[in-house]
């Protein structure tokens, strides 16, 4: 019996190990809007959207994290190719490391044409706002919308 505790022990501690190391490599999406979408802005001057992600990562305000490594906050960009849509004064158009969450808000209001085609780009970033990378290149996740 004690010997059945210990192997079954072993192989848990074995099968943790794998899954910690395949939850290691972070990973990042962008649930909603799906690529191709037709969206609707609203009228209010930041013709703002929800884009929602999924990462394997606790998505938690900048700061939060106390030093747990599968941790951080998204960083977002519309048209990431370029700085036309970004906040003034900022590098991105939106960071959910205020709140945390999966929930980033999409500020169309700061592109010089909130109606058309755009991507949206976000990027996973750690408790300092500096990229997660892996295999030296940052998690990021891109969908092509239309607004309208």
């Amino acid at each position: 019996m004690l010997r059945i505790i210990a192997t079954t022990a072993l192989a848990f501690s074995l099968l943790s190990l794998g899954s910690a190391q395949a939850e290691d490599r972070p990973t990042l999406e962008i649930v909603w809007p799906v690529a191709g979408s037709v969206i609707e802005l609203g009228n209010d001057p930041e013709r703002a959207i929800g884009v929602v992600v999924r990462s394997n990562f606790t998505l938690l305000p900048a700061g939060e994290c106390d030093g747990v490594s599968q941790c951080g906050h998204v960083h977002m960009k519309i048209d990431p190719a370029g700085d036309t849509c970004n906040i003034a004064g900022k590098p991105y158009n939106s960071v959910n490391s205020d709140f945390g969450g999966d929930l980033i808000k999409a500020r169309f209001g700061h592109c010089p044409d909130a109606a058309g085609k755009h991507a949206i780009g976000v990027l996973l970033a750690d408790d300092h706002h500096k990229p997660i990378l892996v295999d030296g290149k940052p998690v990021t996740a891109l969908v092509t919308v239309t607004t309208k």
